[in-house]
């Protein structure tokens, strides 16, 4: 969330900046304010009352001995009284913290000056792709009749045990999801990221950490008995490893990856975009997690997209890459590039990748800093994360781009991690 210290320096200028979001911030930017007067006045009165009943300890016990018995009755009496009053004075800034925390984490980050402005994902900015044109059959079908046909993917299996949205990969469809996380890993070690296999569950805090709490609470399936969150991406509990850590400045740049399984309750969806593995409640994905010096994170940003691009350029398909726009810019984020694959056999995009600078948004509600060469105060860092990559919509567009007349060709670049190189019916 943004610093109340960053709002109060110029929070016209926070306003304005926050505009691009196509929503007027004003309000909460002022409320914040008057909650953080509100808590340094509360707070400067309980410092006054604290050492003045500091200055009468001390002298209680030398009055009585110098015999000023009325003296030291009145002392005492004065300090039961500022006992009574800084206990009030500390729950009234205990409350005035609270207040003022709930309205910063209402407030959504600043958005970088590149955003463009916009209402919706049609005012995003193409920022590059390329131009496969792909030789489909006569008779080509989009992917759920693909993995209908050639028995690697059962919906209504899925259905029955669980319910829909939650798919059971089949034979070489599941070895082919299981290579593609393996090529993915891969490349991400290659790229030097430390692998991590995080829980599956997290709790309250580490969902607020990240920005998933309170903004996505509707969208995350919570376990009430335990109060504990399933994932929603493996950005959570990855980034989590450093809430409440201070690094020094000579441990920069921390990249760290992590295959996990994802799940979102998608609330809402429904229609022909959510058929087959266009939208899944359950789903499998890699993630590259970035912890950096503000100096270079918009340099790391640029790195982790090229990435991003490597792989998909691998894997031979025909994609796009987009500059989000303010109104289609998730809450938490300054800056997001979406990565769109195209669905030949459905004749569509599908996104399978966002890739984010939070700035220190994140970082100031993990509370991670980190101690500039030679300084005494500690400075927030910045959090980047990607999807390196997400698989449903990349295993669509695998299937439906590299069908042929006999079955589905293997990308070459996933070959040796499936052990062979051709679907055919059985």
């Amino acid at each position: 969330m943004l610093t109340i210290a960053k709002i109060k320096e110029n929070p016209q200028a926070v306003a304005d900046a926050l505009k691009i979001r196509n929503k007027d911030f004003s309000t909460e930017i002022y409320a914040a304010i008057d909650a953080d007067n509100e808590r340094i006045e509360s707070q400067n009165q309980l410092d006054a009352y604290l050492a003045e009943s500091n200055e009468l300890a001390k002298s209680i016990g030398t009055l009585y001995k110098a015999g000023k018995q009325n003296e030291a009755t009145e002392a005492k009496n004065r300090a039961a009284e500022l006992k009574e009053l800084s206990r009030e004075l500390g729950v009234k800034v205990d409350e005035a913290k609270a207040k003022l925390e709930k309205i910063l984490s209402e407030i959504p980050n600043i958005p970088h000056k590149l955003v463009p402005a916009g209402k919706s994902e049609a005012d995003n900015l193409f920022i590059r792709g390329n131009n496969i044109e792909y030789k489909l059959p006569e008779g080509f079908l989009p992917h759920w009749e693909l993995a209908k046909k050639y028995n690697i993917i059962d919906f209504e299996l899925g259905n029955k045990i669980t319910g829909a949205g939650f798919p059971v990969y089949v034979g070489k469809g599941a070895k082919l999801q299981r290579a593609l996380i393996s090529f993915f890993l891969a490349e991400a070690e290659q790229a030097g990221y430390t692998e991590y296999l995080p829980p599956l569950m997290v709790n309250k805090e580490s969902g607020f950490g990240t920005g998933q709490l309170p903004d996505k609470e509707g969208q995350m399936y919570h376990m009430t008995v335990d109060d504990l969150y399933m994932i929603p991406t493996a950005e959570v509990p990855v980034t989590n490893i450093y809430r409440d850590v201070i690094l020094e400045e000579s441990d920069f740049s921390i990249k760290m990856c992590a295959y996990s399984a994802c799940f979102r309750r998608e609330a809402g969806s429904y229609g022909a975009h959510v058929r087959g593995l266009n939208r899944l409640h359950q789903f499998d994905k890699v993630e590259i997690v970035r912890i950096e010096h503000p100096d270079n994170s918009y340099n790391v940003l640029d790195e982790m997209v090229a990435h991003v691009e490597s792989l998909i350029q691998k894997l031979g398909l025909k994609y796009r890459i987009i500059r989000l726009c303010g109104g289609d810019m998730g809450f938490t984020s300054a800056m997001t590039y979406d990565f769109e694959v195209y669905s030949a056999g459905q004749d569509k995009w599908l996104e399978v990748s966002s890739v984010s600078n939070f700035e220190s948004f994140q970082a100031n509600r993990l509370k991670l800093r980190f101690k500039p060469k030679g300084e005494k105060k500690t400075v927030l860092a910045h959090t980047l994360n990607g999807s390196a990559l997400a698989l449903p919509r990349i295993l669509a567009a695998i299937l439906e781009n590299y069908q042929t007349v006999n079955g589905i060709q293997i990308p070459e670049a996933l070959v040796k991690y499936t052990g062979f190189d051709f679907i055919a019916e059985k």
